[in-house]
């Protein structure tokens, strides 16, 4: 399968897939007959929609995702070497006089997943041989510079359509604040860290592709950018925290009317608090006393 309208519908079958297993089968299909050039990769945006299944909730899914990834990028490494030799060395040439006079002949004009090198090096403005002087001041620029470290460390887009966005984010922060302000250094902070999270490369792919659209991006907050694995433990966190803080200096009764769902017991400690408004029942929270596992109802 070589095809880039049959990957193309393969990518709308994994946008619009409902369940983990629907996922799962259509990337063994592309792991088992798709047949990827780096042409492929670009024009389909297969290489973009896998990739964001690298942080999806389901573990069997985000696996396989990770590893047909390194799969392509190994393919189209291999490609690149095997085809380097004369093609590459004309290319240059003809390249050459148009090329301003920092970039040297080996750094390629259009980076592709192939610039993340087989030692792991991540991609940045200076890698990729791009100048981030495009603003006139000094502090933005480093803000551009930091914006496009962060979007390009392991993606296989352009440099140029990589820079734009960077750009983009930039100028509506500066918007936003009318300056080099504290605030404004404390949003594009926040936006490089949430982008550079190795653990979150949906992230950066929704940006880069245009799934994730500038203006909306920019009204994010650190909680909304978090990877679905932050999000299920930040939840996890603030949970315990109000199942301890209720239970703050009050007096737990004891009871064995409650069943316990992993030691199966009845030796438990349970008391009520209103955490809702007054018309709706109150909130029963429940302790083990035998293996200490905690839940709640209402």
């Amino acid at each position: 399968m070589s095809s880039v309208v049959e990957l193309k519908s393969l990518v709308k079958g994994l946008n619009g897939a409902s369940s983990g297993e629907e996922i799962l089968g259509i990337l063994k299909t592309l792991k088992q007959e798709a047949k990827i050039t780096e042409a492929i990769l670009r024009e389909s945006k297969v290489g973009l929609a896998v990739g964001k299944l690298r942080s999806h909730a389901s573990k069997d899914v985000s696996d396989f995702a990770k590893d047909l990834v390194k799969v392509w990028k190994t393919e189209v490494e291999r490609q690149k070497q095997s085809n380097g030799g004369g093609n590459a060395k004309a290319a240059n040439a003809k390249e050459k006089p148009l090329a301003t006079p920092s970039r040297t002949p080996s750094t390629p004009l259009t980076p592709t997943m192939s610039s993340v090198g087989s030692k792991g090096e991540l991609r940045t403005s200076k890698t990729d041989g791009i100048s981030t002087d495009v603003t006139g001041d000094k502090t933005r620029d480093k803000c551009v510079e930091l914006l496009y470290d962060a979007l390009a460390s392991d993606s296989g887009a352009p440099s140029e359509l990589i820079m734009s966005r960077a750009k983009a984010i930039e100028s509506t922060v500066i918007s936003e604040f009318g300056g080099t302000t504290g605030p404004y250094k404390a949003k594009i902070r926040s936006f490089f860290v949430n982008l550079k999270d190795k653990n979150n490369p949906g992230l950066r792919e929704g940006v880069v592709s245009g799934d994730l659209p500038i203006h909306r991006f920019c009204k994010m907050t650190s909680q909304e950018m978090a990877s679905e694995e932050r999000k299920a433990a930040n939840s996890k966190i603030m949970e315990d925290n109000l199942f301890k803080a209720l239970g703050a200096g009050e007096v737990q009764a004891e009871t064995d009317a409650f069943q316990c769902g992993r030691c199966k017991q009845r030796k438990c400690r349970y008391r009520q608090a209103q955490t809702r408004s007054a018309d709706e029942p109150m909130t029963t929270f429940v302790t083990c006393t035998v293996c200490n596992n905690r839940w709640k109802f209402s």
